[in-house]
């Protein structure tokens, strides 16, 4: 069984993987975006359908921030 150590790092690597994953989410729709602004988008359907999922991955991640958020201040305002 693992230690409590080894479940730290398996998740803090899981997040700067997730934002890793965001972040290149994020530059390729506003590639995409320049290609469509210079009119050399191929397909407009698939530049949308990509800008919408990286406006919802973007919001899923700003949620998962404001949960820990919360939980972090529900646990500091607790009283030993």
């Amino acid at each position: 069984m693992a230690g409590p150590g080894a479940g730290s790092l398996s998740f803090g690597r899981m997040v700067s993987e997730g934002l890793q994953a965001l972040d290149t989410q994020l530059k390729t729709s506003q590639a995409d975006l320049q290609h469509l602004a210079l009119g050399e988008a191929q397909n407009l359907h698939e530049v949308m359908i990509r800008l919408e999922e990286s406006r919802i991955a973007l919001q899923l991640a700003l949620q998962v921030r404001n949960r820990v958020l919360e939980a972090y201040q529900d646990v500091m305002k607790m009283q030993v």
